[in-house]
């Protein structure tokens, strides 16, 4: 719900017991007048144990009668009279006793005379007052957000405490020990009152102009937002804590501040308004207004220790509602940082994927994927998995992920990136383990290369609709230590699919790790019949149709997702070539490049081409001691990209005037769509882009 709307819900109807069934109001109770046989003498009310009846002159029940048989402190029974009704009364919902009517009121007590017919009665026994506290507190203490946990208090209290009730709260609500700045401003939450559709006799308005008198349309007469001024009465009050009655001084002054300049309308005179501050654990974070309409009998004094337990209970669920509300943005968006939040688009691969937490309790894991660009247009794909999925194991998975982002930068191989992050986790602590597994996919030569370290294995999915799982050496988890990790080369054929996943995919407590990979693997193969055997399923919705093999209880642990389809790229979109280190290089590169562009029937970047290649070959050949490597890649940009043994990365800088060089990355930065230098173990590439026309 939205913290800036103000809400006006009609409550729940909740009979109590006694009340005739055919009043659809139920809120306000009457002394039950049950049915007898002409002549026979009326029963006597229910009297407390050692009393005598309350109404003098009636005859004793005989000796075959039994009193009423009690189920609990939680329901109160009907009288023997009231069950020669034909209708039956429903239990109380959520165990909220009724205010009894079958008592002498106080003011019987006080006057005399008998509570007039048709009047409602209160609760006025201790016991009374206690069940409804506790069926109130467990009702509110129910909610696990703010909007469920102020709602349960509104449904709790009307019609049972009160007739209508409105609640306001800080804006913005403090969290945990912060000190907010600037002045303290409630905020009109919620508002709820009895329906109209139950007033059947009149008590409420017929539908039109909001009479502010009768509590209809609460939110329409009273302010929204209200400043709590310093030394103010509002402040006196809310700094008391206690509830008050309306029309005590100090909540006399304050309604006026607190409900607006018409808000003060709503209030009915005498004891039947009750203002309620919520106390947090540190500070007071709003109030609650209970109403009673003039018909009612008015609130007594021990209706105030109700109120109070009823605003202590919900304020600190408030209070702890803020606070899981932070923790939980908190675990959100450290699980978006530790994740990817976009795919990259490498040359020849397409990408999606998909993470799940375990629970909506525990939003953070240890499960990541990644993508990774390489040098010579290849890509890393990673998955891992780290013990746990809380806060820690987030970390420990940020930490291990950068250190494998750092490394497929340095371009090792597979085998060696898992070694260095298997001293990583050792250096963060005795017991953290972790599985992985690393693949560099290569879009020429249409190769992937694998590295596994216990992670569960891969799963291929050929464009005809076979799925195979990859058979890859299994290795032990990063954390072990003294681990020898071993690679595999393997085909990657264009249209198929690579599905990397955790272990929370395929495992769980109904099965085992081989027979969710086994049920993964049909899976696969089912849903690329569907689209036939020369066309691939969409990434996404090969995604979306992997997770719907989940059942409702094989959700055990996070799941990551990483699907790659490999399109690679066409020999004949490929020019390479070997260059001599030697001051005519730069000439030779220079007509290689134009004749593989008039091939390719892309003259018209003959002479940009020329000359970048000219610029990035001639500054490669000054240093280089061994051949320098030029290759050309047409797909949908035009990529270039020059090797050498230098291991040093130009970069970019301004020429002074006097300079005779220094402006070979200035063109190309300001001719090319995109540039970039990697370092590889062997030397580094430098390589640019230029849009197709």
């Amino acid at each position: 719900m939205d913290a800036t709307r103000v809400t006006e819900q009609p409550t729940s109807f909740e009979r109590p017991l006694g009340a005739d069934p055919a009043d659809s109001r139920g809120a306000l109770l009457r002394t039950p007048t049950p049915p007898r046989a002409p002549g026979a003498a009326a029963l006597p009310a229910q009297a407390r144990t050692g009393e005598p009846p309350s109404t003098p002159g009636t005859t004793a029940p005989s000796g075959n009668d039994k009193a009423p048989v009690s189920n609990g402190p939680e329901h109160a029974q009907p009288s023997a009279a009231a069950e020669a009704d034909t209708h039956r009364p429903r239990p109380v919902p959520e165990g909220i006793p009724p205010q009894p009517g079958t008592e002498s009121s106080a003011e019987e007590r006080r006057t005399g005379q008998g509570v007039q017919p048709g009047r409602p009665t209160p609760m006025r026994r201790d016991g009374d007052r206690l069940r409804f506290v506790g069926a109130a507190t467990r009702r509110i203490a129910r909610g696990i957000d703010l909007d469920e946990i102020v709602m349960g208090l509104c449904r709790a209290t009307v019609p049972t405490f009160s007739d209508a009730i409105l609640v306001y709260l800080r804006d913005p609500l403090p969290v945990g020990d912060e000190r907010p700045t600037g002045p303290v401003v409630l905020r009109l939450r919620r508002t709820d009152r009895i329906p109209e559709e139950r007033d059947t006799e009149g008590f409420l308005p017929v539908p039109g102009v909001p009479e502010p008198t009768e509590l209809a349309e609460l939110s329409a007469v009273t302010a929204e937002l209200c400043e709590v001024q310093p030394g103010g009465a509002l402040a006196e009050v809310l700094r008391g804590v206690r509830p008050v009655f309306a029309d005590a001084p100090a909540a006399r002054a304050a309604l006026p501040e607190l409900l607006g300049e018409d808000g003060e309308l709503v209030v009915p005179t005498g004891q039947r308004a009750i203002l309620a501050p919520l106390r947090g654990r540190r500070r007071v974070i709003g109030a609650a207004l209970f109403l009673r309409r003039p018909e009612r009998i008015a609130f007594e004094a021990d209706d105030l220790l109700v109120a109070a337990q009823l605003a202590t209970h919900s304020a600190l669920g408030i209070d702890k509602a803020v606070l899981y509300g932070r923790e939980a943005y908190i675990a959100d968006e450290l699980q978006r940082t530790m994740l990817p939040e976009t795919l990259p688009r490498p040359t020849g691969v397409r990408l999606a994927s998909r993470y799940l937490p375990a629970a909506e309790t525990a939003r953070v894991g240890g499960d990541w994927y990644d993508a990774i660009p390489l040098p010579g247009s290849r890509v890393a794909l990673v998955v891992g998995d780290v013990m746990g999925h809380s806060m820690t194991s987030a970390a420990i998975m940020g930490q291990l992920r950068t250190t494998a982002q750092t490394l497929a930068g340095l371009d090792l191989p597979p085998q060696e990136v898992l070694h260095h992050l298997d001293e990583q986790a050792q250096r963060l602590g005795t017991d953290r383990m972790a599985t992985c597994l690393y693949a560099v996919y290569d879009p020429v030569s249409h190769r992937i290369t694998i590295a596994n370290a216990g992670h569960p294995p891969p799963v291929l999915l050929h464009l005809g609709g076979r799925a195979e799982v990859l058979r890859v050496p299994p290795g032990a988890p990063i954390g072990v230590g003294g681990v020898d990790f071993e690679a595999v080369e393997l085909d990657a054929p264009a249209g198929a699919t690579l599905l990397l996943y955790t272990d929370g995919l395929v495992e769980s407590r109904l099965r085992d790790v081989w027979t969710g990979i086994e049920q993964l693997r049909e899976k696969l193969a089912a849903t690329a019949q569907l689209t036939g055997p020369d066309h691939p399923p969409p990434l996404e919705a090969l995604c979306d149709e992997v997770l719907d093999m989940l059942g409702p209880g094989d959700r055990d642990d996070d799941i990551a997702l990483l699907a790659a389809r490999f399109d690679g790229i066409a020999p004949s979109d490929v020019a390479y070539w070997f260059l001599e280190p030697e001051d005519a290089a730069p000439g030779r590169a220079r007509k290689l490049a134009r004749r593989a562009l008039s091939r390719w029937g892309l003259e018209e970047l003959s002479d940009s081409v020329e000359l970048l290649v000219s610029e990035v070959v001639t500054n490669a050949v000054r240093y280089a001691s061994r051949p320098v490597t030029l290759r050309l890649l047409r797909t949908d940009v035009l990529r270039c990209e020059v090797g050498d043994d230098v291991p040093q990365l130009p970069r970019l800088r301004q020429a002074r005037a006097t300079d005779e060089g220094g402006r070979g990355l200035y063109l190309v930065n300001k001719l090319a769509r995109r540039w970039g230098a990697t370092r590889l173990s062997t030397g580094k590439v430098v390589w640019f882009e230029l849009n197709r026309g």
